[in-house]
């Protein structure tokens, strides 16, 4: 059953189609751990194929596959807003930034890759066995160096940080995938890390695309849980006078921020 009550049918040749209300038929992309907000299969593969695989870094295409065989793997950032991230981090000449919710790191080395050979990543994520399992193909991109984990709830560390007046304005680029229900008290805090000028992303705000479903739509359960705090989240950052916002359709949705005061 889709997110929006349209019920799911079988084509003639197997492809995954969703029925709408009204009959009309759309494809859907049934790749592994595929977030694409796209309704046809044949454009999102074309991104993939025109744009992302022929340019993807050999490691982040051995951690993807890798990941795959993960029974979470749906929690990895896509194959497309892993190369958005690694060419904004470029644009904006990152070199000191963050990762909240790390998994097996598919975007964390999208950020390693982006940053110069001094640039560092704090890297915060609750399960070091996830990490470890991506660990040797950084390592073998040779930009573990760049990388600080900390296992362990991000809220604490970020706490400390707070209170150390010398972490205030001190990263350019800041990415958050975690638990969606703390996305606020997570950006209560990092306003104050991220510098003038500097990005936060937030991923996962369009929420499978449950934020312009019904109440009473068919979700699956973690879909309707965390539901409401994205929306919430949402309207917060629309009416945060201190960043700029831009919210993009690339994955499952990714919010940039850009602080302005």
């Amino acid at each position: 059953m889709a997110l929006n009550g349209e019920t799911k049918t079988e084509s003639t040749n197997g492809e995954a189609k969703t029925e709408s209300k009204n009959g009309e038929q759309v494809s859907r992309h049934q790749e592994v751990g595929h977030k694409s907000l796209l309704q046809s299969d044949a454009l999102y593969q074309y991104i993939l194929e025109t744009s992302v695989y022929p340019r993807e870094p050999e490691p982040m295409k051995e951690l993807r596959e890798v990941t795959a065989k993960h029974p979470w793997n749906i929690m990895t950032t896509s194959a497309d807003e892993g190369q958005f991230l690694n060419m904004l981090l470029k644009l904006v000449n990152a070199k000191n930034t963050m990762e909240i919710g790390v998994f097996t790191g598919y975007s964390l080395l999208a950020t390693a890759l982006a940053l110069p050979d001094d640039g560092k990543i704090l890297a915060m994520d609750i399960n070091r066995e996830n990490y470890e399992m991506g660990l040797p193909i950084i390592e073998k991109a040779g930009v573990a160096h760049k990388i600080e984990f900390k296992e362990g709830p991000a809220m604490p560390i970020l706490d400390e940080m707070i209170a150390d007046e010398k972490y205030h304005g001190t990263f350019d680029f800041i990415f958050v995938d975690a638990d969606k229900d703390n996305y606020i008290n997570y950006h209560k805090r990092l306003i104050d890390l991220v510098k003038v000028g500097g990005l936060i992303g937030y991923d996962n705000t369009l929420w499978n695309g449950s934020v312009v479903s019904p109440p009473d739509a068919p979700m699956r359960k973690y879909v309707r849980y965390y539901r409401d705090f994205v929306l919430e989240f949402n309207k917060a950052l629309s009416a945060d006078a201190r960043i700029e916002i831009c919210m993009l359709p690339v994955g499952d949705g990714i919010t940039l921020c850009r602080r302005i005061k």
